[in-house]
């Protein structure tokens, strides 16, 4: 997570210094979010085969080899090819982003049902140190290389995976059921077709999709009103603490009210930034509207995850989850190609806007399975 919020805040930035064209600025970002795309549903399908351990080493170290491509083409310039070195490497950075998405599956694979959701919050609550790690890191090291802008930034990658596969050497994994490697499944069409499959995916896509298409033009829009680099890593910081701050109760949330209305509220707070966004460009702004989209992605996307797991038997584990993630991953990496073309040619009320019928649609498509769900308690029992 770290890693990933020091390209976000950065990436588009090198875009600028790099591209041959300014509207390619946020590409490095689509290509990091279409090497997960990419990767995320082998990766479940491996991970169902060696292990989660085993796992995330792979991802880990196709990240680090990413993250050295990636210092090689800032270092290389725009001459020799870099802005290409750039888009590779961040690629293979995506991957291991992918593999990393299953850390949230992990922790809910080991937890009772009535814990589910508090165990995926508290692991996504490791985005805390990531809000001021990736960006401080940024901040303190972009001038590293005194004539190259950003090279040691990227450099500090392989040091943060290092220290992954440290970690993830004492981390503990129980092997998988008989159940899991070898229960009856349903066909994958069968499973799309649950009101539950259909509403976790659309509001973990909507709550992804919206914040990308929102946050990756963020510093490109604040360095065009004349904003600092240290004003932009502070908005990116408050947005990430945002996003995985409430995660210390959104568990708890979730056991109390309802996964479903949890989620409605993640949508209204979407609307929120929306509306903010639309209505000023001082500092205060972008970083309260970014804060409520921090906060809108959390619910959304927790509940979202926890939902999910309500849709699938142990055997359908491995490819339920890995489609899931492979529409979510599809959104995000296509919303963070057109992020920089629609900033460049329509400008940022139009990135605004756009998001609007998917939060609406998220809202409808949430609140109907809350009747829904209720309706049918209700039945059970009279």
């Amino acid at each position: 997570m770290s890693g990933s919020s020091l390209i976000i805040l950065t990436a588009s930035l090198v875009g600028t210094i790099l591209a041959p064209h300014p509207q390619w600025a946020t590409l490095p970002v689509a290509c990091m979010f279409t090497g997960t795309l990419i990767a995320t549903f082998p990766a479940s399908m491996l991970m169902k085969r060696i292990g989660r351990r085993a796992g995330f080493y792979v991802g880990l170290t196709i990240g680090g080899i990413g993250a050295i491509i990636v210092t090689t083409g800032i270092t290389t310039g725009i001459i020799d090819g870099g802005f290409f070195y750039f888009c590779m490497g961040s690629l293979l950075i995506g991957v291991v982003n992918a593999f990393g998405q299953y850390y949230r599956f992990a922790a809910s694979d080991v937890a009772t049902s009535e814990y589910r959701s508090r165990a995926i919050s508290w692991v996504l609550a490791g985005g805390i140190v990531a809000a001021f790690i990736g960006p401080g890191i940024a901040i303190w090291t972009w001038d590293m290389v005194a004539t190259v802008p950003y090279a040691g930034s990227y450099s500090m990658l392989v040091g943060l995976y290092a220290i992954s596969m440290l970690l993830l050497f004492f981390a503990r994994f129980p092997k998988s059921s008989i159940e899991e490697r070898s229960g009856t499944t349903r066909p994958l069409s069968k499973i799309l077709r649950q009101p539950e499959f259909f509403v976790a995916v659309l509001g973990a896509t909507v709550a992804y999709g919206s914040m990308n298409l929102i946050m990756v033009s963020t510093p490109v829009e604040m360095q065009g009103c004349g904003y600092l680099l240290p004003d932009s890593a502070s908005v990116i910081m408050w947005h990430i603490l945002a996003m995985f701050a409430p995660s210390f109760v959104t568990g708890h949330l979730i056991r109390h009210f309802g996964v479903t209305r949890i989620m409605v509220t993640g949508t209204l707070l979407l609307a929120v930034c929306v509306t903010i966004n639309l209505n000023g460009s001082s500092l205060i702004h972008f970083t309260v509207a970014l804060i409520a989209l921090g906060l809108g992605w959390n619910f959304l996307f927790i509940g979202g995850t926890t939902l999910l797991a309500d849709a699938y038997r142990p055997a359908e584990k491995a490819k339920t989850q890995g489609f899931n993630d492979l529409i979510i991953f599809s959104t995000v990496a296509m919303t963070a190609v057109t992020s920089g073309l629609m900033h460049h040619h329509f400008g940022w009320e139009t990135i605004n806007l756009a998001v609007i019928p998917a939060i609406v649609l998220a809202f409808v498509a949430t609140l109907w399975l809350d009747r829904r769900r209720r309706r049918l308690m209700q039945h059970r029992t009279v």
